[in-house]
């Protein structure tokens, strides 16, 4: 039990911390491809790092699994990477298109309410929330705004803001997913999997929207594709998978949206950008918003510990 809480925790701060330093990589690369050929890159670089993994492990450990066995997992596996990655492709793609038109706190503001999302759409699949982590919820939503918001911009929709709402519902609709599936199918393969179809829808849409695929243009963005691929997609979001296995999504949601957190510090330091009065009232209550999130897990922990005294 004390391994697979500190799992739930670590694990989706590891790739809250990934997602956030990969902010400027991302945004550097955005420069060079549009936006379908940059997520249909990186996530071909994230197939390669996760299939790389996998045949290590299987070479390694062997698979002692019977010919059914195998079959029933290849067939939830098909299901579950169609599902998974069509969400992955639809939020990724919905975001970077977004970005290049709106201001990108506005921006991550309004994505990063799959925090709320994730708790409320669970309900219709009878996924009860205990009040702390609702009212974790209203803390880090209240931290998101004054870490992400400038305080000059408005609160008009216009038609970039539309595109990251709907990013929000289907970054939802990936941890949903990811939810249901990871019960079925080992967490690395799906993982793999959806990278796989990201690649795939990526390529076509890249090539009916008329994107330029140009191999120098990848070439000179390598760097930013083997980063933002390898190391924020292909394994952050493996650690993402493996986390919501054992965990709560609304609480593995609420300490994945540390991202903005984490991309405001990686700012400070590896950009020399100064963070202003607001935005560390945001990093504090979303911290806050985080530790309360773990205690109705220990006050579970506690009730279960007595019963069986």
């Amino acid at each position: 039990m004390k391994n697979r809480n500190l799992k739930q925790i670590i694990l989706p701060l590891i790739t809250a911390f990934i997602w956030g330093s990969a902010f400027v990589a991302q945004s550097l690369g955005a420069g060079h491809l549009e936006a379908f050929t940059f997520n249909m890159s990186r996530s071909f670089a994230a197939v390669v790092a996760i299939g790389t993994l996998l045949a290590v492990l299987r070479l390694k450990n062997g698979d002692t699994r019977s010919r059914e066995q195998r079959r029933a997992e290849r067939k939830d596996l098909l299901i579950g990477g169609v599902c998974c990655g069509f969400f992955l492709t639809l939020g990724s793609n919905l975001q970077q298109i977004g970005l290049e038109q709106t201001a990108a706190g506005k921006a991550a503001f309004i994505t990063a309410l799959y925090v709320v999302l994730v708790p409320v759409l669970g309900l219709f699949f009878h996924k009860r929330v205990a009040l702390q982590v609702w009212i974790s919820v209203v803390i880090a939503i209240s931290g998101l705004y004054f870490l992400c918001m400038d305080g000059t911009s408005g609160f008009s929709v216009s038609g970039a803001d539309l595109y990251e709402l709907l990013c929000a519902f289907a970054f939802t609709g990936q941890i949903l997913c990811i939810d249901h599936f990871v019960k079925k199918v080992d967490g690395i393969k799906l993982s793999c999997a959806q990278f796989i179809v990201m690649t795939v829808l990526s390529g076509i849409v890249a090539i009916l929207r008329g994107e330029t695929i140009s191999a120098a243009a990848i070439t000179e963005c390598l760097p930013y594709i083997l980063y933002v691929g390898a190391i924020s997609g292909g394994i952050a979001y493996t650690l993402q998978i493996l986390a919501q296995k054992d965990g709560d999504p609304a609480v593995v949601s609420l300490l994945l949206s540390l991202e903005s957190f984490f991309a405001v510090v990686s700012g400070a330091i590896i950009l020399n950008e100064r963070l202003s009065g607001r935005e560390y009232l945001g990093c504090a209550l979303m911290l806050v918003a985080v530790f309360l999130s773990q205690l109705p897990e220990k006050r579970a922990k506690s009730v279960e510990s007595t019963e069986k005294e």
